[in-house]
């Protein structure tokens, strides 16, 4: 069985996201892209998380083929992979159905610096044009709107959040969830004060530090 830890932290981080409330049923779609093969783990199209087992995740090139599985990968694999060809340092990625999140998307607004976390992302989570859901349409304005930001509203869909490991982009996906509540709830009450673009260079680079990092 290729990609076996790969496949164990798409079902591990699938559970993950349930739990965290970032989706429900079978709604969005994990991937994570081996670069020493160029194979790609990505989760079954239709099947719960919560039901999705080590052997039902699907094993794909990176032109789309099927390697190794028995299901339909995610009905969202292109743009899983146009996300792999715009950038060569994603290699997780990982889209929600996030209440908040989606509800910012429905209205078809980015998500500005209402809090510094917004950072997770840039210095904003920018929008993509409305288009089906596994539509070739819809990859082109994932690629042509994701620019150098780690996160993407979907207009009228949900967020896709990457990173350089799965951890990280999950990491991402939660992170740009709460700061999405923060703006829904300001705007509610009020009109927020965004951070400045300097104090969020700032923010930014602090980012680049923070945590554990090797050799301290």
């Amino acid at each position: 069985m290729q990609l076996l830890e790969q496949r164990q932290q798409i079902v591990d981080f699938g559970v993950k996201m349930i739990k965290a409330g970032l989706t429900t049923g079978s709604g969005g779609n994990l991937s994570i892209l081996c670069p020493d093969n160029n194979l790609i783990a990505i989760g079954p199209s239709g099947i719960d998380y919560v039901d999705v087992k080590v052997e039902d995740v699907v094993i794909v090139d990176r032109k789309g083929k099927i390697v190794e599985g028995k299901w339909k990968p995610s009905s969202e694999l292109s743009f899983h992979l146009a996300l792999y060809d715009k950038r060569s340092e994603i290699t997780a990625v990982v889209h929600t159905h996030s209440v908040y999140a989606t509800t910012i998307a429905c209205l078809n607004w980015e998500i500005p610096a209402v809090h510094y976390l917004v950072a997770f992302s840039g210095k904003k989570v920018p929008l993509a044009p409305y288009a089906t859901f596994g539509s070739t349409e819809l990859a082109t304005n994932v690629a042509n709107n994701i620019g150098e930001h780690n996160a993407l509203l979907l207009a009228n869909h949900g967020l896709v959040a990457i990173g350089a490991d799965m951890n990280n982009a999950f990491n991402v996906a939660e992170e740009i969830e709460l700061v999405a509540r923060i703006y829904y709830q300001a705007k509610s009450i009020g009109q927020p004060v965004l951070v400045d673009d300097a104090e969020m260079e700032r923010v930014m680079g602090k980012f680049k530090t923070y945590g554990q990092q090797d050799g301290d």
